[in-house]
């Protein structure tokens, strides 16, 4: 029997519109082929929204995504923005999201298709035939949201920022980790910099207190810097990784560049319960905005992930996942993953061939 399902929807700004629109096409598709109804509510966030109500992030935005059964969100930002005050940029609208939605554990997979493979700057004997690595990156604490601000100081002006994380935060981002690694390979890689940092120290010690609930997960522990290093160096080591924000930030930036296109991968936000925020990991590229050249996939994967994670939809998660690996296999690229051989197309008709392959 069909469902029926609430999806906010945030375009943002730059290429944010474009690939959205993809991933409705699709998610249209899906809701012909396996009887659901998605209900559509686009809304303003990002720039656009400071253009339109001086607001990143305005009220109405946050309370139809409350309202909601999950959030698709394209990109916010780009250079027309950079000279607000921090509080007011599109990124703060973003974090602020983030916060008030509850949102406390960001699921990035890093996969390297093996149609892709030629894309990925590493040499073949360090990937492999294929590489999967899932990031579990802590969203709401840490040093994003911990106290800031600035001061006068014996050598002028100061600016700081605050590194806080507390027992409850860790635990339930470490429980995420290891409920994720018990569906894949079974391995917690836990990044911390406990020789340094003091909110790394308690990290780890939670994170290990986690570990013994999960005896069939293995955890190892390893400093961010080389965790950094072993990215590049064996990154078939990893399954699971989960660290604090700031790293998660910087560490799932360079898997995904591992995999050799940023515009192929998805992301999850999720809270407690099945709510999601879903958004690709690329920025908005206002450079090829309205070009018609940006790649829809990763958000299109991230409308896989919200069939997956909120709804519980794996067999429609899975027909969109495999209609993706086809029109690879069938040699379709957009510019970015563009090799010798290959057939270049544009946005909406990398969507149309998607949405043709359900």
């Amino acid at each position: 029997m069909g469902m029926e399902y609430r999806i906010a929807v945030l375009p943002g700004d730059g290429i944010g519109p474009e690939v959205i629109e993809q991933a409705l096409l699709v998610l249209e598709q899906v809701g012909r082929k396996f009887g659901h109804v998605f209900r559509f509510t686009t809304l303003l966030a990002g720039g656009c929204a400071i253009d339109a109500t001086g607001n990143p992030l305005p009220e109405e935005t946050l309370d139809e995504c409350r309202r909601s059964d999950a959030v698709l969100l394209g990109a916010v930002g780009g250079p027309k923005w950079d000279n607000l005050p921090g509080d007011i940029r599109p990124e703060a609208g973003l974090l602020a999201l983030r916060g008030g939605l509850g949102l406390f554990a960001n699921l990035r997979p890093a996969v390297l298709n093996r149609e892709l493979r030629d894309a990925c700057p590493l040499r073949p004997d360090i990937v492999g035939e294929s590489m999967d690595i899932m990031v579990v990156r802590e969203l709401t604490g840490g040093i994003y949201f911990g106290q800031r601000g600035r001061r006068t100081g014996k050598m002028g002006e100061e600016a700081f920022d605050t590194e806080c994380y507390s027992e409850g935060e860790i635990e339930r981002i470490a429980r995420v980790a290891f409920e994720v690694a018990r569906k894949r390979r079974k391995k917690v890689t836990s990044v911390d910099k406990a020789n340094v940092l003091e909110s790394s120290r308690l990290w780890r010690e939670v994170v290990t207190k986690v570990a013994n609930d999960y005896p069939d997960v293995t955890l190892e522990h390893m400093y961010v810097d080389n965790a950094a290093m072993q990215l590049v160096r064996n990154p078939r080591q990893f399954d699971v990784i989960v660290t604090s924000n700031m790293f998660g930030d910087i560490l799932s930036d360079e898997a995904s560049m591992i995999t050799g296109s940023i515009g192929m991968l998805p992301s999850a936000s999720l809270g407690e319960g099945s709510f999601g925020l879903y958004e690709p990991i690329h920025g908005s590229a206002p450079d090829i905005a309205g070009k018609d050249k940006a790649n829809p996939l990763a958000t299109i994967l991230s409308a896989a992930m919200m069939l997956r994670y909120t709804m519980h939809l794996e067999e429609e998660a899975m027909a969109v996942e495999n209609a993706v690996n086809r029109v690879l296999e069938e040699g379709y690229r957009t510019a970015d993953i563009m090799s010798t051989g290959k057939k270049n197309v544009g946005t909406r008709e990398m969507g149309r061939l998607v949405a043709e392959r359900i």
